[in-house]
C-alpha cells in the first residue's frame, strides 16, 4: 500500500492503529497522519523497539491491510 493510500484512509485506521498498538495515543496517531517515519518513532518509543522493527511492524500491519 502505498504512502498516499494510507493517507487517504488514514481516519478509517485509526481504530485499527490503536487496536494493534494500544500504547498509542491519539494524539499519536492523529499527529502521524500516515506518515511511516512518524509512526515508527512513535513505536519506538512507547514499546522500547528498535526503528527496524518498527517499519517491519508498520509493513506486516499494511500487508494486512490488502
Amino acid at each position: 500500500m502505498t504512502q498516499d493510500m494510507i493517507r487517504s484512509r488514514w481516519s478509517s485506521l485509526s481504530d485499527r492503529l490503536q487496536t494493534k498498538w494500544n500504547k498509542l495515543t491519539d494524539d499519536d496517531v492523529r499527529r502521524s497522519d500516515g506518515d511511516r517515519h512518524y509512526l515508527a518513532g512513535r513505536l519506538q518509543e512507547r514499546y522500547g523497539i528498535a526503528m527496524e522493527k518498527a517499519r517491519v511492524e508498520i509493513k506486516e500491519f499494511e500487508r494486512a491491510l490488502r
